[in-house]
């Protein structure tokens, strides 16, 4: 149950000059990511500014998503809440229009003891007992880290597939790939850890990068995987610039600065996110100049 590939692209969601939500520039970059090296969409996700979203909008970005690419790639809808409620309902709706698996992000704000965890991420699984569910863990951004022993336990409920394990520590994301079966599919959060997630046995990565870098980081993942060690370090080694120039301030504001330098036309973020200053957009410039990627 849900094999969805080593690139999922944690889509940006594109907006109007006026704030609203451009779906049809959504349908064109999510043909454009599959073209390119993405093997599922993650869609409304912290990449698409999903705290900012209504209900409505992101369960329209479902659709037209889901729409564009059928047949070609696979649509995992981020249906995650700090409410366990609103997070069942929004999973049990996305479910209906048949995407093909849910993202859940730890619980935010109201920091839930692991036993709560369990029993948040156990109930939305047992109301869409035949969607597959990808655990998201960045405590960075929900102030709380699911640990693996909860991760572990989760694990054994059949339709929760894997985990987006965005915490940046290597020794956590070993213990659990340790103690869980080898079917639970582990993706690295963040793009710079993807090849040294893989040496312990990460499929892949839910990627910011991929936006502008997609099939490069196939190709990364596919030499690792052939036992090209060195031809998956270089290119590790040549993109590690990007990965963190897309982080310099907070994520998704650099990658959408860098997909309109590229021409497309994805508009602003919404607020309380904020235009970077001048000099980390030309920091991220330079760094996709000497990648030629503009």
């Amino acid at each position: 149950m849900g094999d969805f590939g080593k690139i999922l692209t944690a889509m940006i969601t594109p907006f109007k000059a006026d704030g609203s939500v451009n779906y049809d520039v959504a349908s064109k970059l999510a043909a454009h990511l599959v073209n390119n090296g993405t093997d599922t969409l993650v869609v409304c996700g912290t990449t698409g500014e999903s705290p900012t979203l209504t209900w409505d909008e992101e369960y329209q970005l479902f659709v037209e998503v889901l729409q564009t690419v059928s047949g070609k790639a696979k649509v995992i809808a981020g249906c995650g809440s700090n409410s366990t409620t609103e997070a069942i309902a929004a999973t049990q709706k996305a479910a209906k229009i048949g995407v093909h698996g849910s993202l859940q992000v730890v619980p935010y704000y109201n920091k839930p003891p692991q036993a709560g965890l369990y029993q948040h991420f156990q109930a939305i699984a047992q109301a869409c007992p035949d969607l597959p569910m990808l655990l998201y863990n960045v405590p960075g951004r929900t102030g709380q880290n699911l640990s693996p022993e909860t991760v572990v336990r989760l694990a054994e409920i059949e339709n929760i597939v894997g985990i987006k394990e965005a915490s940046g520590n290597l020794d956590q994301a070993s213990e659990i790939r340790r103690l869980t079966p080898k079917e639970f599919q582990i993706y690295a959060g963040d793009d710079s850890l993807t090849l040294p997630l893989l040496a312990i046995g990460a499929k892949g990565v839910v990627s910011v990068a991929s936006h502008i870098v997609g099939n490069q980081l196939q190709q990364m993942i596919e030499s690792f995987n052939m036992g090209k060690i060195q031809i998956a370090t270089d290119i590790h080694l040549q993109l590690f610039p990007l990965f963190k120039a897309l982080f310099l301030t907070t994520n998704p504001i650099p990658v959408k600065h860098a997909l309109k330098l590229q021409g497309w036309e994805v508009g602003s973020i919404r607020l309380p996110l904020w235009e970077a200053d001048t000099e980390i957009y030309q920091k991220l410039e330079v760094v996709l100049n000497k990648l030629s990627l503009i």
